[in-house]
Parts: C-alpha cells; structure tokens; sequence
C-alpha cells in the first residue's frame, strides 16, 4: 500500500471534506472539543447554505449563545479538511428543532455527491450533571434517528467531574492510602459512579433505531495539553470505509500512534 500522503490528493478529490455533525446540549463542551480536533484557539469561519462567509461578530455571537444553525458549515482554518455541523441542543424539547436535525440527517445520509454527506456524528454527553446525564428530549435522537450506515460515537465530556465526586464521597477513606492504592479507589469509585448513571444501556436499547458504534471519554478539554485524540481513533475504527479512515489519519499526521495503528489494522 501506497504511503497515506502518497494517496492524500486522490482521496480528498473523491470524497471531498471529512463532514462531522456535533450534536449535545448547550455546555456540553462541542466548541472546545471541535477547537482541540482542529489544533487553534480560534473561532471557526461559518458558511451559510449558499456558500456565504458569516460576519465575524454574527460568528462570534453564534458561539457565545449556543445558538446554531446545523445548515450552516463550519470551518477551522487550521484544519480546512473538515467541515463541521452543529446542532442546538434539545434540552428546551424544541419539536421543530429535532426535526430540523431528524431531516438534515436523512438528506446527508446517501446525498447523491459524495462531498455532502455526513461521515460521522459525534454525540456529546456531560458528565457535570448526573442528575440529568441524558434527558428524554435528547434520548429521543436514538430512539428516533435513523442514521443509516453513518457511525455514532457518544462523547461523554467533563468526565473528570466525576474524579471530584468519587473523592468528595471518600475523603476520609483515602486518607493515608498509598499514591497507588488511592488512585485505584478513585478510578472504582468513577466506575460505580458511571454505571449507576445507566446511560450506556438507555443509548443501547435494542429498541432504538441508532445505538451508538463507540463511546469515549472526554476529562478536563480546558487544560493546555488536552486533546481528543482517543475521539479521532475512536472515530477511525468506527468508519466502515478504508478510504474514509485514510483521509481521516491523513489529517492527523502529527498523531503517530494512530497513524501506526491504522497501518497495522
């Protein structure tokens, strides 16, 4: 097999741009996920349907308040081989909202040109709240969806809200532990604390029409050195296309473990 730079240009001119809907609630965390994806701390350039740049400031407001328009592309310039769609999140129960997104999803499932369909859908899930970890108006996108061959992959953000809680209910049983044996209680006690939210078998009902391909875990996206790398090989592997997950490593040339074991896979 040819090197991926080698197979880079024909590719990209066959399928066109990696497009990735980001769906969740608002604070979910989606912009900072999609800023750590493309490496920049800058706001995306956002397209209307007619190919249109969007005013900075209209840009800028559209991020401040959460408030986007899953029609409209967005574009990281660091990053240009991906686009971007981002849905309002459904906490509000807006009907026509979800069906907004019911049907952007059924026109890019099989869109005709290869360049308009939808590649993967990452759903993000915050974890700051188990109270409410995922709410019937958001169970309702894989209950509803039908998402065709159009991999989902859970994203379950500000997992290390759960590392506070685990320690905040064993404080005074770790004390004098071991550095070792501390960090084995908390890691048991963040597992617990998981499961008993329930939310992989809700999204894994056998009854919805879209069950998730794959889940990761996303913990503190506002430290300097995170990234999103186990999301990108996550989303890798759940594509069921060599040439899609070729194009996707391809962007990723500076992630070496996953460029090797996408060689070897």
């Amino acid at each position: 097999m040819a090197p991926i730079e080698a197979q880079d240009s024909n590719l990209r001119t066959m399928i066109g741009r990696l497009r990735i809907l980001i769906v969740g609630r608002r604070n979910a965390g989606k912009t900072t996920i999609l800023r750590k994806v493309c490496d920049t701390a800058d706001n995306p350039e956002i397209y209307d349907t007619n190919g249109k740049k969007i005013k900075d400031d209209e840009v800028k407001a559209t991020i401040e308040r959460g408030n986007h328009n899953i029609r409209q592309a967005m574009v990281f310039k660091s990053k240009p081989e991906f686009v971007f769609h981002d849905s309002c999140g459904f906490e509000g129960g807006s009907k026509a909202e979800f069906e907004e997104m019911k049907q952007f999803i059924s026109e890019h499932v099989d869109a005709r040109r290869l360049e308009e369909r939808i590649h993967a859908i990452w759903y993000c899930i915050s974890m700051d709240d188990r109270s409410r970890t995922i709410q019937k108006s958001e169970e309702k996108f894989f209950i509803e969806c039908n998402t065709g061959r159009i991999p989902v992959i859970v994203v379950f953000t500000k997992f290390a809200e759960l590392n506070s809680v685990a320690y905040g209910k064993n404080k005074k049983q770790l004390e004098g532990l071991s550095k070792e044996e501390w960090s084995r209680k908390i890691t048991e006690h963040v597992e617990e604390l998981f499961t008993n939210t329930g939310v992989l078998d809700r999204l894994n009902d056998p009854k919805n029409r879209t069950r998730p391909k794959s889940h990761v875990r996303l913990e503190d996206m506002t430290e300097p050195n995170a990234n999103c790398n186990n999301l990108l090989e996550s989303t890798t592997f759940a594509l069921d296309d060599e040439e899609l997950r070729l194009c996707l490593v391809s962007t990723q040339q500076s992630n070496l473990e996953l460029c090797i074991k996408c060689a070897v896979a």
